[in-house]
C-alpha cells in the first residue's frame, strides 16, 4: 500500500474549537446550574470514534466539571491545557496546572470533579472509554446512572 493510499483512509484534520458545543448538562435541578458554564466539544464523535471518546471542555470561572462522582466500568483521563483547575476527591483537592494529567481507572469509588477557582477559564481533554453497563455514583447527591 502506497502512502497516499494509506492517508486517504484517514479522517480529514479538523479544528477542534469548530465543533459544536454542547453548554451546560442533563443534570436534573438543582444540579444542573453547578455546570451551566461547562462547554464540551466531542472531538471523538467529530470523526467517528466507537471505542473511546474524546471532549475537548472548557470551564468558565467558577463552573465544575460535573457533579462528583465515578463510574464502575469506564476509565477516565484528563489533560489540561490551558489555566488551572482545582481537583476534588474523596481524599483531598489538588490544584492541577497545564501539561498535567490526572487518570481515574473504573471502580475504584473515589468520586471525582474539577472546579475552576481561576479568573480565567481552563481547557482541558477528557478521554473515556465506553465500556457498555457503566454505572456511575454521585456520592454526594442522591443520584446513580445506569
Amino acid at each position: 500500500m502506497t502512502a497516499a493510499k494509506s492517508s486517504a483512509a484517514l479522517p480529514p484534520a479538523f479544528k477542534a474549537r469548530a465543533v459544536p458545543p454542547r453548554i451546560g448538562s442533563n443534570y436534573p435541578d438543582p444540579f444542573r446550574a453547578k455546570v451551566a458554564a461547562r462547554v464540551k466539544r466531542a472531538l471523538g464523535d467529530a470523526v467517528g470514534l466507537r471505542n473511546f471518546g474524546v471532549n475537548l471542555d472548557e470551564l468558565a470561572p467558577g463552573a465544575w466539571s460535573a457533579l462528583r462522582h465515578w463510574h464502575s466500568r469506564q476509565d477516565d483521563l484528563v489533560y489540561i491545557l490551558e489555566c488551572r483547575v482545582t481537583l476534588v476527591t474523596d481524599e483531598r483537592e489538588q490544584e492541577l496546572g497545564s501539561g498535567m494529567a490526572v487518570g481515574f481507572p473504573a471502580d475504584r469509588a473515589d468520586g471525582h470533579l474539577l472546579v475552576n477557582r481561576d479568573d480565567r477559564p481552563v481547557v482541558y481533554l477528557e478521554v473515556g472509554d465506553r465500556s457498555a453497563g457503566d454505572e456511575v455514583a454521585y456520592p454526594d447527591d442522591d443520584l446513580m446512572v445506569k
